[in-house]
């Protein structure tokens, strides 16, 4: 098992090569890796797992109750919902279950919502229930004046999204998946047993290759002969408000969805936060995921009509992202037989509850296209760590100080992130390979000082980590 970023790629070919290393990706390479009798590649443009749409969304775990009826998305985000929650809870992964509100704020959205709350039952949710203003504001008592009503779907929850891949990650490279990094896919050909990829590291080969390469599946469809969608990135910017805002919000508070997506939402957090947005921005530039101060204005101004007192809280943190949005209502998936190859494509924010379904599906997709993927294992159980403040930290834990005292030195104390949490991040099989690498798996840098008290210590940890590391190079 290995995980590189510099140096010759493999010479031999492997089974199958599965381009991009975001949740659906490394899902994929997870699945595949249940094989043992295949040689599997996971190939990544970037420094680290998960650096694309994975890490910039709201982070729910959707029930998919407003799914379109009859699309392969609303079958595999139901099924990846009930997938999800068992692997989480397998896992570690934390996940809370505070349900979801459709607010109305209008006859016109109050009318609405017995429809979605059928469309919701037709999706296979029963338990959604029709609230008035007056059960409406006790659940929710600092919502803004004038909510007609809304649909509560208890099923609706949040989750951590970059524990989520990395959880993938780890496990396929733990039962043997090679792990390339900053290995930026160019060119691919059809040779006369597979694939040819060309990349920033050199010539890779494969017999059957995956495209999950989110923001720039079209392109690399294209170059495989196929117009079957395009990709126009759809900006989504949020605001981070701080841990004190909180107890401010007790659902992840929803408008009526339209053809734009499910529009701006307030939600909690696993982390103790409170999220405010996303905006919907389609754009030309694959790579803009910078905020913009008319963008998180239009957010301030919607969330003062949500949750007017939110916007005395201060804010932590902006950031934006990208989704993949196509022409298309539904996800792209396709085999192509011909050339041993499945496209991954047009994968919005579902795509992290629908991961392990993805995973699934796209696996039986090649076995049509003439993989023989052979017996299957279970592969070997991974503890995440732990990163919800709903659910006790390591230092929260006499019995792990107990064995272990660097679990009880905290470096970070605005998340509560100790040298055993870091420790434990620069020694895992996918080790972070930056600061931001360590800010998403432990937390730290991540609070409200946004590291101006703890940056310089959690850079000499990491320094030295790496350092500790160097003479093994970048083997797992």
């Amino acid at each position: 098992m290995t995980v590189t970023a510099d140096g010759p790629l493999p010479s031999t070919p492997y089974d199958v090569a599965v381009v991009g290393a975001g949740v659906v990706g490394c899902a994929v390479a997870r699945e595949l890796a249940r094989h043992p009798r295949l040689r599997i590649a996971l190939v990544e443009a970037q420094d680290d797992v998960g650096q694309g749409t994975s890490k910039a969304n709201t982070a729910i775990l959707h029930t998919g109750f407003d799914a379109t009826r009859g699309t392969l998305e609303a079958r595999l985000v139901r099924e990846g919902y009930q997938r999800l929650s068992a692997y989480a809870a397998e896992t570690g992964i934390p996940v809370e279950r505070v349900g979801a509100l459709l607010v109305a704020w209008d006859e016109e959205q109050l009318a609405a919502l017995p429809g979605l709350a059928a469309k919701a039952g037709r999706n296979g949710c029963h338990d959604t229930v029709l609230l008035g203003p007056g059960e409406l504001y006790a659940r929710e008592p600092h919502l803004g004046p004038g909510a007609l009503g809304a649909l509560h779907v208890p099923g609706e929850s949040i989750l951590c999204p970059w524990t989520t891949t990395l959880a993938y990650a780890t496990q396929a490279v733990r039962a043997g998946t090679d792990l390339h990094l900053d290995t930026p896919v160019r060119a691919v050909e059809r040779t006369a047993d597979g694939h040819r990829l060309t990349t920033g590291r050199g010539i890779l080969h494969a017999r059957h290759l995956v495209n999950a390469a989110g923001l720039h599946a079209d392109t690399l469809d294209r170059a495989l002969g196929h117009e079957d969608f395009t990709v126009t990135p759809r900006r989504g910017q949020l605001l981070v408000y701080d841990k004190l805002a909180r107890p401010l919000v007790r659902h992840i508070l929803l408008p009526v969805p339209t053809a734009l997506g499910k529009g701006v939402l307030v939600a909690p957090t696993v982390y103790g936060n409170v999220l405010l947005g996303p905006t919907a921005e389609d754009l030309h530039d694959r790579r803009a995921t910078e905020t913009t101060a008319d963008g998180l204005a239009a957010l301030r101004d919607q969330g003062r009509r949500i949750l007017p007192a939110l916007l005395d809280e201060e804010v932590t943190a902006v950031y934006a992202g990208l989704r993949a949005a196509t022409e298309h209502e539904d996800y792209r998936i396709t085999a192509h037989p011909g050339q041993a190859y499945v496209t991954v494509g047009g994968i919005r924010s579902t795509g992290l509850t629908a991961s392990l379904a993805i995973a699934a599906h796209v696996t039986g997709l090649l076995a049509g296209t003439g993989l023989d993927p052979g017996p299957v294992r279970e592969l070997e159980p991974v503890a995440m760590p732990n990163l919800g403040e709903a659910f006790p930290r390591p230092h929260q834990r006499p019995d792990l100080i107990a064995a272990d005292p660097e679990y009880g030195t905290l470096v970070c104390h605005c998340e509560r992130v100790s040298r055993g949490e870091i420790r434990d991040a620069l020694a895992g099989p996918v080790p972070p390979r930056t600061l931001e690498g360590l800010r998403r798996r432990t937390r730290a840098r991540a609070g409200r000082c946004q590291g101006f008290y703890c940056g310089a210590a959690v850079r000499d940890l990491f320094e030295r980590g790496r350092s500790a590391a160097e003479p093994k190079g970048d083997r797992a």
